[in-house]
């Protein structure tokens, strides 16, 4: 048997390695093979395209209210019509719409980043793994709509005082919708980091010293990539439905700052007399929500490569 010594050469952990262009565009092409994704995102697309760049081309103010117009049909003044105050109904369904998407976007960051930093814990250090969970699965069977509600209904008002009526209500619903979403991107990044600990490179990695923060950044955080990407795109969905549930209920933004679930809530009174007033910002929600879950539905079929191989 070859004994070591300290002018041998360690061995060479076999590090994972990042996505080749070979393996991207392999990942694309079963992306595209998946017809719902595809659809989803030239819908997902249309709509940012929509509320980007749509209010650089239709200048209507989304708050200017015109007495004269109030309750107007769809005309080439105003192709969605106005609502009862007389504001153009279609720019303040591209205003709720930037709002809207910004919510979802970054109460998916805030959920995101929680979720994997638990679920990297926990899967990785067995000493981390009971509490976690415990703390996980408490979060789990809180009714997160009356606890969403109670945050909104104490916070908002000190808020809103020290950052802006539209700043601290945009910055409570964002931490309270990330607070109370990480839980199913926890325990999805924690399963996957518990099979990757058997892999070999990483008792290769751990036999040599490796620290654990290089373990957790290099070797382990690469390979748990794909479940976060999906739980990313379904958890823009999940914050969009919250925020519109929120508004719907008015306790969201105010009214001078539209979303979709806002004009949802303006349009109830006179839902019966004007129902487009309804069907249009729920039609965004339903699409933008839709699109997102088949985009998610597309991106796990294509990075998981049981299925990629076939």
């Amino acid at each position: 048997m070859t004994e070591l010594n300290a002018n041998t050469p360690l061995p060479l952990v076999p590090e994972p390695l990042p996505p080749s262009r070979g393996q991207l565009r392999e990942i694309w092409r079963q992306f595209r093979t998946h017809r719902g994704a595809m659809v989803g995102l030239v819908v997902f697309v249309l709509i940012l395209l929509l509320v980007g760049i749509g209010p650089l081309i239709w200048r209507i103010d989304p708050t200017y209210v015109d007495f004269r117009a109030r309750n107007l049909g769809f005309s080439a003044a105003h192709p969605l019509g106005t609502d009862q105050l007389g504001r153009d109904t279609l720019a303040r369904m591209m205003a709720g719409g930037r709002i809207s998407l910004s919510v979802g976007l970054v109460a998916m960051a805030i959920a995101l980043t929680l979720g994997s930093l638990i679920g990297l814990l926990s899967g990785y250090f067995r000493r981390l793994d009971a509490p976690l969970m415990r703390v996980t699965e408490l979060f789990l069977a809180l009714p997160l709509l009356p606890l969403l509600l109670l945050m909104v209904t104490l916070f908002r008002e000190p808020l809103g005082k020290s950052l802006g009526p539209a700043g601290g209500t945009f910055l409570l619903i964002v931490i309270a919708i990330g607070a109370t979403s990480w839980m199913q991107t926890a325990r999805i990044v924690r399963g996957d980091v518990l099979g990757l600990k058997q892999r070999e490179f990483i008792t290769a990695a751990q036999s040599i010293g490796t620290s654990e923060l290089r373990m957790l950044t290099r070797h382990v955080l690469p390979n748990v990539i794909s479940p976060i990407m999906v739980a990313a795109t379904l958890g823009i969905a999940t914050a969009i439905i919250t925020e519109s549930a929120l508004s719907f209920l008015g306790l969201g933004f105010p009214p001078d700052f539209p979303t979709w679930g806002r004009l949802l809530f303006d349009a109830i009174d006179q839902m019966q007399m004007y129902p487009w007033r309804v069907i249009l910002p729920g039609m965004f929600i339903s699409l933008a929500v839709l699109s997102v879950n088949y985009i998610g539905d597309g991106l796990r079929d294509a990075m998981d490569p049981r299925i990629r191989g076939r």
